[in-house]
């Protein structure tokens, strides 16, 4: 530590002492100036003992100040246009939010993890303004036992050795050492992430529920965009994994559970353990038959209980189908009091970004989101990929008129009639969408037009990737950051029927104003956004069918907290319980 001068009395002495004692107390703060040298100043008379004790004191406390009040330090760029960047005032808020932060979510994460591995792990918590919801005491007991179990059972066991042994064979009973409380299932990865995000939530709820370890595929990605969920072993299916052509199956696979109750390989009525298959593959994709919706009814997940390997294929949010089956709805209950919470909760405990994408959210959070206000998230997701102006003024609309944006005033009226900006508000805006057009054309009515708020609104959009690109790195990396980052903002608009949009407002426990899909590409939708009624995702491909009473239904209205969804009709969501 640099030592303090308590003797030099100029100015420009006095500006080196000033600059030694913020370096020595946040020593990573950039400074704008330098003191003037030393040699500059006049020597002055040297104080008697008594002052010189006295100036110790002043220096001793002015010292506290200094490391007890973060220092804002303001950085003006030369020859350049940029306006200023507050880095202290960015700092601080980011910071300042963090201030007691939960680092591990009320008990959904476990702590003792090395944080040099996984970043985001404890310290997403700091970046998030308001905490999330709190998660039951029965969930947070559940996660460790079920960590132990993918700890007893996972890959690199006996336990799992044996069974993979066993599912080569082709045997369906237990022959071996391994333990025959090790029961697996496997989710297949594939589409965007947003789609794989969700469906690897859906199985390890499912998992959860059915005293099984969940082995995610690590094709597509998801075995380097995210950190491993439980401490001390992997939810990664091994490489050696006997069925080699699991990727492959479809809604045509014979071992599909649709397909042998349609051909009576098996019946939910009368099969026993030792009739049972090997493995039963899962096809909950969205062109699931009938015989395959039959997953969600009791009789059938009976015998499926007992089949040791099962094999999962959905891009859907299965979950509210989970909580039609009676036999699930009591522990459901216990796991989640509010049921508006699944993914909410699920979300934030299976899903942290590794550290590269970890690096993509916080640098452009700090640069762009951190000092302003309020950060609104605006997610653009037009399936034709078009440039429409439609869209566009139903995103504008939308955003003025529930108040989320200022309006602007029109061309003409002079910015002195503005009333002067309240303390400084601001509002960030972060657009994410395959097009650049969007953003531009938002980016410049905020710049061309004073608002009639008189707030500034500063527009940003991190990437413009024009066409979604499947298994590409570098674009799932981006796709994911900027997920996070929307998830990070105080209000979100979405686009229906976009996974993408669904994950973020979960993540962020935010209840979205979701866009409508127009039905006419001429016309603006009318209104042009509703709020949702939960932050939830849909699952757009449910069942219609009643298993208790065994005939068709609207599923809709079998539970009160499973309602359809706003953007997609048919579809069913989560709601609270009082909704």
């Amino acid at each position: 530590m640099p030592q303090l001068d308590a003797e030099t009395g100029s100015v420009g002495a006095a500006a080196s002492l000033r600059e030694q004692r913020q370096r020595s107390a946040a020593g990573y703060w950039q400074h704008a100036e330098e003191a003037a040298p030393a040699s500059m100043a006049p020597r002055l008379k040297r104080p008697d003992r008594r002052y010189s004790q006295w100036r110790c004191v002043v220096n001793a406390v002015l010292l506290a100040v200094i490391v007890t009040v973060p220092p804002m330090v303001f950085l003006f760029p030369a020859r350049t246009s940029t306006p200023p960047v507050w880095i202290g005032a960015a700092k601080a808020l980011r910071l300042g939010s963090a201030t007691g932060h939960d680092r591990l979510l009320g008990g959904l994460l476990a702590d003792g993890i090395d944080e040099r591995s996984c970043h985001s792990r404890y310290q997403s918590a700091m970046y998030r303004r308001k905490a999330g919801r709190q998660p039951s005491p029965y969930l947070v007991s559940k996660l460790r036992r079920h960590e132990a179990l993918q700890r007893r059972c996972g890959p690199g066991t006996a336990a799992y050795n044996d069974a993979a042994e066993q599912l080569r064979s082709g045997n369906s009973r237990d022959g071996g050492t391994g333990s025959p409380d090790c029961k697996y299932l496997v989710s297949i990865s594939y589409r965007g992430v947003g789609n794989r995000i969700l469906a690897a939530a859906a199985a390890f709820l499912y998992a959860v529920l059915t005293d099984r370890v969940v082995l995610i595929d690590p094709s597509n990605e998801m075995g380097v965009l995210f950190c491993e969920p439980f401490p001390g072993t992997t939810w990664l299916l091994p490489p050696d994994f006997p069925l080699t052509s699991y990727t492959n199956f479809s809604i045509d696979t014979p071992e599909s559970y649709g397909n042998m109750l349609k051909k009576k390989v098996i019946s939910a009525a009368s099969t026993t353990t030792q009739q049972l298959p090997a493995f039963a593959y899962l096809h909950l994709d969205n062109h699931l038959t009938d015989e395959d919706k039959m997953f969600f009814c009791d009789e059938d997940q009976r015998v499926l209980r007992d089949i040791r390997w099962l094999v999962m294929r959905t891009d859907s949010y299965i979950v509210p189908g989970l909580f039609l089956t009676t036999g699930f709805q009591q522990e459901l209950d216990m796991l989640f009091p509010e049921p508006d919470t699944v993914f909410h909760h699920l979300g934030r405990y299976l899903f942290h970004p590794n550290n590269h994408v970890w690096g993509l959210v916080t640098r452009y959070h700090d640069a762009y989101l951190a000092a302003a206000h309020q950060r609104v998230g605006i997610q653009i997701r037009v399936f034709d990929g078009s440039e429409s102006p439609e869209v566009l003024e139903q995103i504008t609309t939308c955003t003025q008129r529930e108040s989320l944006l200022p309006e602007v005033l029109a061309a003409g009226i002079e910015p002195s009639a503005v009333p002067p900006t309240p303390a400084g508000k601001s509002t960030a805006v972060l657009v994410t969408s395959l097009k650049a057009w969007y953003y531009d054309k938002i980016k410049s009515m905020y710049w061309e037009h004073a608002t009639a708020t008189g707030e500034a609104v500063g527009v940003h959009q991190p990437s413009h990737e024009e066409y979604q690109q499947f298994g590409t790195k570098s674009h799932d990396a981006k796709a994911w950051a900027e997920i996070y980052l929307l998830s990070l903002t105080d209000a979100v608009v979405t686009s229906g029927w976009s996974t993408f949009g669904y994950v973020a407002q979960g993540l962020g426990g935010l209840t979205p104003w979701v866009m409508y899909r127009p039905e006419n590409a001429s016309m603006v939708p009318d209104p042009p956004c509703v709020r949702d009624l939960s932050m939830e995702p849909c699952f757009h491909s449910p069942p219609f069918y009643d298993c208790r009473i065994k005939q068709g239904a609207d599923t809709g209205k079998i539970v009160p907290h499973v309602q359809h969804c706003k953007d997609v009709s048919w579809g069913l969501k989560l709601v609270p319980r009082s909704a």
